[in-house]
């Protein structure tokens, strides 16, 4: 009796565990439909980090401003694109043999040094989900970027990406990343520009405080070499 007892918990316990995963779907499924028509005002991503900095400074706010796909720079476009998604309009969401090259990168350094995530995974995780890398997490992730894909087109995908990107220490988005750095709006931004904000993606606190990063420099040569030869929506 108690072993019977014992089995119907557990599967009442499973059955409520699908039903909140349903349900929660369900609602970023209903989010996701309206942002192909509504601009999102803010991530998980941004609220979590805005949570961090007002942790030090209760006053502490968020450097955002939404600006439409046609106000940002093709100079910018083309650098994220040659540096993040060179596939980004021939995919469907996930670049197979970039994550493969990503692994490979990884298993022989030992540690991750290497993502593979495309442009819309990098979204769907911005949008929606934590910081964290715990399997369930990228389960999810993946879920969300075929809701994006299917929902969205390219266009829509990469203006809001574009919109959301951190780019520095509270700095969220192509407008503010432009004026924080270079005192311009995204629509002006120059090749050289667009290409080391691309070359900043990766670490952008970091390299907000260390802007001068070999690395960084290195990086953003080897962008603007490969932005002639990015296609953008």
């Amino acid at each position: 009796m108690k072993k019977v007892s014992l089995m119907a918990w557990i599967g009442r316990g499973v059955l409520l565990l699908l039903t909140l995963f349903v349900v929660w779907n369900l609602w970023m499924l209903l989010h996701i439909v309206a942002w192909r028509w509504i601009n999102p005002s803010d991530t998980a991503f941004m609220n979590a980090q805005l949570e961090r900095l007002q942790a030090e400074d209760p006053a502490a706010q968020l450097e955002f401003e939404w600006v439409d796909y046609n106000k940002i720079s093709p100079n910018l476009k083309r650098a994220l694109v040659a540096s993040e998604d060179a596939k980004f309009l021939d995919h469907e969401g996930f670049d197979w043999e970039g994550m493969q090259t990503a692994w490979e990168k990884n298993i022989k350094k030992g540690r991750i040094v290497a993502g593979g995530s495309t442009i819309s995974q990098q979204l769907a995780k911005n949008l929606f989900l934590s910081g964290s890398r715990n399997p369930l997490r990228k389960v999810e992730e993946a879920i969300l970027t075929v809701m994006i894909e299917t929902l969205w087109d390219k266009r829509r995908i990469f203006e809001v990406y574009l919109n959301v990107i951190e780019w520095g220490n509270g700095v969220f988005g192509a407008q503010a990343a432009a004026q924080h750095y270079y005192k311009t709006s995204a629509a002006r931004l120059s090749v050289g520009q667009s290409a080391k904000l691309a070359s900043m993606v990766t670490n952008p606190r970091y390299f907000d405080k260390n802007r001068q990063d070999r690395r960084l420099l290195r990086k953003t040569g080897i962008i603007r070499r490969r932005m002639a030869y990015a296609d953008i929506p």
